[in-house]
């Protein structure tokens, strides 16, 4: 046997018996266990509940171009923003969901088909609203500054709330304004006495319909809807309406007169119903009311402005403007009205007189 093959089998036997003692190659080094999570303690906050997004139908009886429905789309864009998209705003314009009175129906009967609208602040005055009932009494605001001393005082709030503390099923948001309302014809009206006779449309407001019969006119209760045709066919004479409506539903077309006795100052309010107030969070109803505030703010700065405007417009374009010198005549005709209208809330009605 050479030295070569006794090697190889010198090795053999050396390995077999290293198998045999039991000994191994060492075994990889054992893994730390994983930490384990520690438990929470029953005191620590849970992680905050994702604002649940939610969409509120709202209704607009006017075109968008009004004084009226610039404010509705400031809110609307107002309540988006700050909600970072989770508050969708389903603005409903020029009367497709029907007139004040059928959307205040639809709003009051639970239907839940409508959430919000802007609504006439005399709108309520036929659904128990005592308190709005004041600010339709005609000849009430002497300025827009009376107005907005009334809209921005401690007064405001519980003329806003009154219809939820009645039962009534919705709530005021904030207050703004859309112009005084004036008279408008399809005959020439130069004073008083024209209007003696004539068919006059008025909302279903009993404080409105007494005012036309003072002053001598036949009050008419026609849908806004079916004002245009109304006029077109002599179901009317004329109507009453702030002076941008007036040129933004095109009555100027079938009624191209108008006299500026500004009865009353068309004051509005946003309203949401119960059932969709309540579904929002804390949160959500806090960005409602900011945002109705700086709506109301923007309401504010453009109102006189704008009605500026569309009265030369008016003129510019041809329609009989007649401007009443003295408007004492028109108060006294209505001294009836304003004291039926304010005698069961004598001390807060003389509370916003107070505010001129």
């Amino acid at each position: 046997m050479n030295k070569k093959i006794a090697a190889v089998l010198l090795s053999s036997l050396l390995a077999v018996s290293l198998a045999g003692c039991g000994l191994q190659s060492p075994a990889p080094a054992p893994q730390a266990p994983a930490a384990e999570a520690e438990p929470k303690t029953p005191d620590e906050p849970a992680a905050p509940a994702a604002e649940p997004e939610v969409t509120l139908v709202y209704a607009e009886v006017n075109p968008l171009d009004t004084i009226v429905g610039q404010t509705d789309t400031f809110f609307k864009e107002k309540v988006e923003e700050l909600s970072g998209g989770k508050i969708r705003i389903d603005l409903q314009a020029s009367g497709v969901l029907g007139s004040e009175n059928d959307v205040l129906d639809a709003m009051l009967g639970g239907g839940g088909t409508i959430d919000m609208s802007r609504i006439s602040a005399f709108g309520l005055t036929s659904y128990g609203g005592a308190k709005s009932k004041l600010l339709s009494i005609p000849y009430t605001f002497v300025s827009r500054e009376h107005f907005w001393n009334f809209a921005t005082s401690d007064l405001a709030p519980e003329f806003l709330i009154e219809p939820h503390e009645n039962g009534s099923g919705v709530r005021g948001l904030f207050y703004g304004e859309e112009g005084f309302r004036h008279f408008f014809t399809v005959k020439p009206v130069n004073k008083l006495e024209d209007l003696k006779g004539m068919k006059l449309r008025v909302a279903n407001d009993p404080v409105m319909q007494g005012m036309v019969e003072g002053l001598g006119a036949s009050p008419t209760v026609v849908a806004f809807g079916e004002l245009y045709s109304a006029l077109q066919t002599g179901v009317v004479d004329g109507a009453e309406q702030p002076i941008a409506n007036y040129k933004s539903n095109a009555f100027p077309e079938v009624a191209p007169n108008m006299i500026l006795d500004g009865h009353t100052l068309g004051a509005i309010q946003v309203i949401i119903t119960d059932a969709a107030w309540d579904k929002l969070t804390e949160e959500q109803q806090n960005i409602l009311m900011e945002a109705g505030k700086l709506a109301s703010e923007f309401n504010r700065k453009i109102s006189q402005e704008a009605e500026n405007k569309v009265l030369e417009e008016l003129k510019t374009a041809g329609v009989n403007i007649v401007e009443v010198k003295d408007i004492a005549p028109w108060q006294a005709a209505v001294k009836g009205t304003i004291e039926a209208a304010s005698k069961d809330n004598a001390e807060l009605y003389q509370k916003i007189l107070d505010m001129k």
